[in-house]
């Protein structure tokens, strides 16, 4: 088997495979691979605003299913990529109160609470001003908010870090002591 548990870019489906799911596999692999590289799944994931998405957030998603770190996704990984972003869009689409396309500060707000996640005002700020890099009032024609590539690598980051700062307060006292060492792996090994 080559790349993610696939056997080879020329044989088909693999038994009981969803048949328009090798199909979009097989389109987005456009160098004929049998395995998908981060720029072509950029090329082939779009907001619903039709913007492409980020490539940080393409990397990060390829990092969660890359299971044999092969730097690419094979068809096997691909189906639980796929599945996951299918969540995503249900979860953005739930959050998406106004119907906008995007997610606005109260919106965020409202998430990241509903995920366990309360920080304070001027940490959501921050969330805001570093996933929504138009600003929130958006450019020309851009939404107005975070669109939805960026909303999930949001959620993931701050879960990312959130478990890192949980793993070095055993206590759950919401404060930790560290040496630079320390702060610079946890830093490091964050999205």
């Amino acid at each position: 088997y080559g790349a993610g548990g696939f056997q080879g870019a020329n044989t088909g489906p693999p038994p009981g495979a969803d048949p328009q799911l090798w199909q979009w596999f097989s389109t987005v692999d456009t160098d004929r691979s049998g395995s998908i590289a981060p720029n072509e799944l950029q090329q082939a994931l779009v907001n619903g605003d039709w913007t492409p998405f980020d490539l940080d957030t393409v990397k990060l998603l390829m990092t969660l299913f890359d299971t044999d770190r092969s730097g690419t996704v094979g068809f096997n990984e691909f189906q639980g990529l796929w599945k996951y972003i299918k969540d995503w869009q249900g979860v953005f689409r739930h959050f998406d109160t106004d119907r906008s396309g995007s997610i606005d500060g109260p919106e965020l707000n409202n998430a990241l609470r509903q995920f366990g996640y309360n920080l304070s005002p001027e940490l959501l700020r921050l969330v805001q001003r570093k996933y929504n890099p138009q600003g929130s009032t958006g450019g020309p024609g851009a939404p107005s908010g975070i669109t939805f590539d960026r909303f999930v690598r949001c959620c993931v980051v701050i879960k990312q870090l959130t478990e890192a700062f949980q793993k070095l307060d055993p206590y759950h006292t919401g404060s930790v002591t560290m040496n630079y060492d320390t702060f610079m792996q946890t830093v490091l090994q964050a999205p």
